[in-house]
This record gives structure tokens, sequence and C-alpha cells, in this order.
């Protein structure tokens, strides 16, 4: 369950709303996408139930520089789809948890040999952001958080490149990049996941790329090239941008 700060009537209403039928949501104006987004928890207020505070600071700057707001077309940000949300919310659930893990595990075996981890994803991030803060510690004398964008960008190019060292802080079975790639990972599925799992808030990054979501049918759409989709997209509650 979401915690959160006192629901506000309006939030409760539109909770509410989102519940009925997407013929009767077009009530004064307000789409059943702008409602869906006003009921999505605010990334500000929203109290993370796996992360720690410390933690959900490194997951809120580093799902900021990854996929950061602006750029070609404008298009919303990480932290303006609730991508953090999806992370905190996949973790703390099967996810995080669940994944096959019996042994005998090769942490140097080549990619092609698959999973190799002795640790769940949920270890894998409370690894990995110790590390990477100590790291940041050790060579800018603050937390992952509090460095410029611009390193804050290196940092993660690093870890990307495995040119920082986990085994010399202590870990030898995970790599910088190891857990690098799951985080990119997790962060472009909160991105474009459907907005039932917490990220893509308010369908804002289907609207950017244009995506018709579970639309039931656009099969009359596959073979018009080069012709913009004139329709919004739909989430899976019915929701219609």
């Amino acid at each position: 369950m979401l915690l959160q700060k006192k629901t506000t009537r309006r939030k409760f209403l539109l909770g509410s709303i989102m519940a009925l039928p997407v013929s009767a949501i077009m009530v004064k104006g307000l789409t059943a996408a702008q409602a869906a987004e006003m009921a999505a928890p605010d990334l500000l207020e929203y109290k993370p139930i796996f992360f720690s505070a410390q933690e959900w600071q490194f997951i809120m700057s580093a799902a900021d520089r990854l996929i950061p707001a602006g750029g070609k077309g404008k298009a919303p940000g990480a932290l303006e789809t609730n991508v953090p949300v999806f992370i905190d919310q996949q973790m703390h659930g099967e996810f995080g948890s669940e994944i096959y893990m019996q042994g005998p595990f090769n942490v140097h075996a080549p990619a092609t040999m698959g999973f190799q981890l002795p640790y769940r994803p949920q270890e894998i991030y409370k690894i990995g952001i110790r590390l990477v803060n100590s790291w940041c510690q050790q060579n800018h004398q603050k937390a992952f958080h509090d460095l410029s964008e611009n390193d804050k960008d290196d940092v993660l190019t690093q870890l990307q490149k495995n040119a920082i060292s986990f085994a010399s802080l202590g870990e030898e079975s995970l790599v910088a990049s190891q857990f690098f790639s799951e985080l990119l990972s997790d962060t472009k599925h909160g991105y474009l996941a459907d907005p039932i799992y917490g990220g893509n808030k308010g369908m804002k990054a289907w609207i950017a790329i244009g995506f018709p979501g579970a639309r039931a049918s656009y099969t009359e759409w596959v073979k018009q090239h080069n012709i913009p989709y004139p329709l919004g997209p739909v989430s899976l509650t019915g929701a219609r941008a």
C-alpha cells in the first residue's frame, strides 16, 4: 500500500472516478488521463516502502539523470512520470524478491550463461547504492545525490563501463555494470510501462512517443506509413489520454 500524506477530498473523488467506466469520466473537461495523473501519488510527498531515505535520494537522482526532462520535443523525464515510484513498488513486490536462486553461481561466467549473481534484485540495489555512495564519499566527499549533474553523469558512465571497482570496496560478486544495468532497465520499464504499475504517470511517456497503449484495435493504422497516429493512448484501466 502506498504511504502518503493525508488524502484530500479531491484525490479521494478522483480515485473514485478512476473506478468508473471510461464513458462516465468525461466530467467538466477532466479526461481520464488527467484524473489518473492527479490520483497518482505526488513524487515529493510519496513515502518509499522499500528504499531507505538515503537510498531513495539516490534513486531519485539517478533516475533523473538517466531520463532527464526536456530534449527533443520537451519530453517528460523520469521524475515527471513517477519512475522512482515504479522502482520502489517493484522492489517491494515479487519482482524484487522472487527469482530462481539455486546455485552454484559463477560470477565470472560469460554473459551468454545468463544470470549468475547470488543476489536478488532487492539485494543488488541495496549493495549497489551503498557502494556507489561510498565511492562518491571517497572521491568527491559527497553522497551521489549531492553531486553536480555533470559529476552524476560521470559516475553513472563509470558504473556502466566498470570503471568503478566494487571489488576494491569489498564486493566480490557484484560488479558496477551489473548494478547499472539493473538500474537502467528498471528506469526504462518504469518510464514506458502501464501506469497501473506506478510509473508513466498520466501516460506522459506514451503521449511523448505516440504509443497507443492498450487500445483494443488499431490495425487500420499499421500500413499507413509516415502518418501521425491521431488517437491518444489507452491504459489497462481504460483511461484515455
